[in-house]
């Protein structure tokens, strides 16, 4: 050390050194204290911006996520009232048959198949999920309830939908929504159940109301293999994602806990130093003893 001391060199070096390891000491810390890597863009401009692009991409997967889920809801709801409207056609079917028996009361079998239709119209009016009309006319029911299954993916020219269109089969362009079919079990009378014509005829349109409904429900087990799948999908992305994400925000806390040990231990020496370098111009003092 020379004998200037307008300007102590030596203590101005220590200073820097002290202030830059209470710097990584912060840093340090405030990773700890937040449990992230990246606390601002500064500390990873590329990294931030990957991450939030990620961050913004599981928010939409998860979103996805809850729509296949609302989906198998629709699915299952609409699936539960096809199920029992099967029932009803089985049951029709039986009490057509019966009505072949010359000793049968036709006039309790004509009540019961108009007993059974008008159930299974309730039935049809009835279902509904999250107040929308699900087997019945709505124009969503007509030409498909749509989700969005997936992310935006200009490649690919949009975001991945699907649109579960199984209401379609048991829909007409009546007014009243309903395949016309069934208002004939619901005039049937004692006398047209005498007929064969008549029967024949109600023979014809249940054959058409189950295979309208038996398609329904085909469908309906198409697309809810299809969201199963979708699912598991989204499950996988999603947790690559996160994945992706953790690696490039979550602090590595064993190590930051290294580097604040260490930087609290340097920060002392370096105050130490820089306290000792600061008194060390006194000595030019003993020139003048």
């Amino acid at each position: 050390m020379g004998f200037r001391i307008n300007t102590n060199v030596d203590a101005l070096t220590a200073y820097n050194a002290l202030a830059k390891v209470n710097k990584e000491t912060a840093t340090a810390q405030l990773k700890l204290a937040s449990g992230k890597r990246i606390n601002n863009v500064a500390d990873d401009t590329s990294g931030f911006n990957i991450g939030k692009s990620l961050e913004g991409k599981i928010t939409v997967m998860k979103s996805a996520q809850n729509n296949v889920s609302s989906a198998k809801n629709l699915l299952s709801t609409a699936e539960g009232a096809l199920l029992s409207s099967n029932d009803l056609l089985i049951k029709i079917e039986g009490k057509i048959s019966d009505s072949t028996n010359p000793t049968a009361d036709r006039d309790a079998i004509a009540k019961d198949i108009k007993a059974l239709a008008t159930e299974m119209q309730s039935v049809l009016n009835t279902t509904k999920f999250n107040n929308t009309n699900l087997l019945t006319g709505s124009s969503d029911a007509k030409t498909g309830f749509s989700f969005q299954i997936g992310v935006y993916d200009k490649n690919a020219g949009g975001t991945e939908k699907i649109s579960l269109d199984f209401a379609q089969a048991i829909l007409s362009s009546s007014a009243t929504g309903f395949n016309t079919s069934l208002g004939n079990f619901m005039s049937v009378t004692e006398a047209s159940m005498t007929t064969s014509a008549t029967i024949t005829s109600l023979q014809a349109n249940l054959a058409s109301l189950k295979t309208e409904v038996t398609s329904a429900l085909g469908k309906i087990g198409n697309f809810t293999q299809r969201l199963d799948i979708k699912e598991e999908t989204l499950n996988v992305s999603i947790t690559n994602a996160q994945s992706s994400y953790s690696r490039l925000f979550d602090a590595d806390m064993a190590a930051e806990q290294l580097n604040a040990t260490r930087g609290s231990i340097l920060g002392q020496a370096a105050t130490a130093m820089v306290s000792q370098l600061n008194s060390a111009p006194q000595s030019v003092l003993s020139l003048f003893r």
